[in-house]
């Protein structure tokens, strides 16, 4: 009797559902692990990764022009450096300005408060003494409760600043050694052909590309509009915040309505009537319902194609993880995965529940009509199956059969 050992069918040997589904999340906790506890670090990469893709197509620009790879990026650089400059110039200016008719304000918010004041003790009969000792109690605990998050933002803040100097010296280098970069994963994925690596990579750098470009004219145009209805409501310093709450786009979704909250609190103390303020709201409102509807849409386009509970998701997530840099980051990077998902066949599914709904459904009906049409046109000519078969002829070398003789 034969005693060999056999291998064991592919079937058998397959490592059981419960075992993948607990390797997943051994190694999914370990990952966010690691991201929190290494995020002073693991930020400014991420930052730098993407402004040296935003930094990119002036790098090619400069080396097309005969400018050395070193000094193009050093120029790039630069011009990153002086904009930067220039913007905190500007925003330091209308800080001064607004800090003159502090004196102003508070005389008016003096004025808000006695009339409060006056407002409790006639409606709700309650005494002033009663009012102002209430109100200094909730601000003692709100006191107490911001000295530590102060603390903690300041501490944070110090550590983010000594790390985030290192973000030129970063972007220096993942521009000049992109070539190597990307040999890098052609060498670490033997197992995918180089061609579609560089399709895959492709895509993220377009994905990346689009919306950091779109970003920026998206912030500009949003800007724009909200200066527009700041300054035909009155508000004064309204071309600053305007552009603040433009910028503040930077945290999706939610970025403009924290915008809108300075400049309504300013206009209840600055302007006679408090409808000032609620139309404050209102064409931050209007405008934000613009920029999520039209603007960004038309704009960043399809290319960043996250459905809203996917973006809003990751935002709580990006949050609670990174804070303030993870609110920034959190759309980019889903938008990332999402491409490296559709491009994966066994992670699809996972990109087809980041992508937008109505996208993805044209998408899928769409490939499953030209399989329609691919499977009618073959059933509809089945000769096509051996149009390129060659046909059996006889040899004109053979000896020709022999007729029988009448």
């Amino acid at each position: 009797m034969n005693s060999t050992l056999r291998p064991l069918p592919n079937k058998d040997r397959e490592t059981p559902l419960y075992l993948k589904l607990a390797s997943i999340l051994v190694a999914l906790i370990a990952a966010v692990y690691i991201l929190y506890i290494l995020r002073e670090t693991i930020i400014p990469i991420a930052f730098s990764i993407l402004l040296s893709i935003l930094l990119h197509p002036v790098c090619v620009w400069l080396e097309k022009h005969r400018v050395p790879r070193i000094g193009s990026i050093l120029l790039s650089i630069l011009s990153l450096v002086v904009v930067i400059v220039v913007l905190v110039y500007v925003v330091s200016l209308q800080i001064g300005g607004f800090a003159e008719e502090l004196p102003r304000i508070t005389e008016k918010a003096e004025t808000i408060l006695d009339q409060t004041l006056t407002m409790g003790e006639r409606y709700l009969n309650i005494s002033r003494s009663q009012q102002v000792s209430e109100a200094k109690k909730y601000l003692i605990n709100a006191l107490s409760e911001g000295r530590a998050v102060l603390l903690n933002t300041l501490v944070t803040t110090t550590g983010a600043i000594s790390t985030f100097i290192l973000i030129p010296l970063y972007i220096f280098f993942f521009l000049l050694y992109r070539d190597f970069f990307r040999r890098f994963v052609h060498k670490a994925i033997t197992n995918v052909p180089n061609e579609a690596l560089n399709v895959l990579l492709k895509k993220i750098y377009e994905v990346i590309q689009s919306y950091l470009s779109g970003l920026f004219l998206v912030i500009l145009i949003v800007g724009v509009l909200n200066s527009i209805g700041l300054l035909i409501l009155g508000i004064p310093h309204a071309i600053f915040f305007g552009f603040l709450a433009g910028f503040l786009i930077l945290i999706p979704y939610i970025g403009i309505l924290i915008g809108s909250v300075l400049p309504a609190l300013l206009a209840v103390v600055t302007m006679d009537s408090p409808w000032y303020a609620v139309g404050v709201i209102g064409v931050m409102s209007f405008v934000q319902f613009l920029e999520g509807n039209f603007i960004t849409p038309n704009i960043v386009g399809s290319k960043v194609s996250v459905n809203p509970l996917a973006a809003i998701v990751a935002l709580f997530l990006g949050g609670q993880l990174w804070g303030l840099a993870g609110l920034i980051l959190a759309l980019p990077v889903t938008a990332i995965l999402k491409v490296i998902f559709d491009t994966i066949p066994s992670m699809e599914p996972y990109g087809f529940l980041l992508g937008e709904p109505v996208h993805e459904v044209q998408e899928d009906e769409k490939e499953v009509m030209i399989e329609q049409t691919v499977e009618k046109e073959f059933k509809k000519k089945p000769y096509r199956r051996y149009r390129n078969k060659p046909r059996n002829r006889p040899d004109s070398t053979s000896p020709m059969p022999n007729k029988p003789e009448n």
